[in-house]
């Protein structure tokens, strides 16, 4: 596999780099979400490693080859699958959640050209244990609307419900839950929460 490497994007597609370096890992690039168009349609949005994901968008550049994979902002991403395009753009294809996708923070899902290039990014979706558990670490917002809310250390926002006693704004914390498919909560993903700890002070 090969490892591809780039700086922060945070303009356009067309200052993505192109160049890889071969190395024993999975494929992998750095990416900068508010670059990249938006995968439309993913489901399931949740899962612990091993679970089926079906893609599919229709606002992708043409393309000679898509290929799809999932990993983290500001981390890397690794190529699963090489996706079909039909004539007018569309991409559709099914990736295996890896096994060393983290349950600690959102993972996205990727769509490259045939050069490794990204192109498409999701919304992000939740590894959870296999007991249906996730963790997110961040801090308490004053931006809840119907339900309390949270901005975990990636930027993506959360609405908390279940045990939130005591939780105010600018409060640090590390909260594990489960996974809400539909909530009264009108912002982010819902999760509901089980546990709420102060994030580690070890270096």
């Amino acid at each position: 596999m090969k490892t591809i490497v780039r700086s922060a994007w945070l303009t356009a597609l067309a200052a993505l780099a192109a160049s890889f370096a071969p190395s024993d890992v999975d494929a992998q690039r750095r990416v900068a979400p508010d670059s990249l168009r938006h995968i439309q349609q993913v489901e399931p949005m949740h899962g612990p490693p091993g679970t089926e994901v079906t893609i599919f968008t229709e606002n992708l550049p043409l393309q000679a080859k898509v290929h799809l994979g999932v990993g983290a902002t500001r981390t890397g991403f690794e190529a699963l699958h090489e996706a079909e395009q039909g004539m007018w753009g569309e991409v559709s294809g099914t990736i295996v959640i890896p096994e060393t996708a983290p349950w600690d923070r959102a993972v996205l899902l990727v769509a490259f050209d045939a050069i490794f290039a990204p192109i498409g990014l999701s919304s992000p979706f939740h590894v959870t244990r296999p007991d249906g558990i996730l963790q997110r670490t961040g801090e308490i917002t004053d931006e809840g609307v119907e339900c309390l809310a949270m901005r975990d250390t990636d930027g993506f926002l959360y609405s908390l419900i279940g045990r939130t006693e005591g939780l105010e704004p600018g409060r640090a914390v590390v909260v594990q839950g489960r996974y809400v498919e539909a909530s009264i909560c009108m912002q982010g993903t819902t999760i509901e929460v089980v546990s709420v700890a102060s994030p580690s002070t070890d270096p």
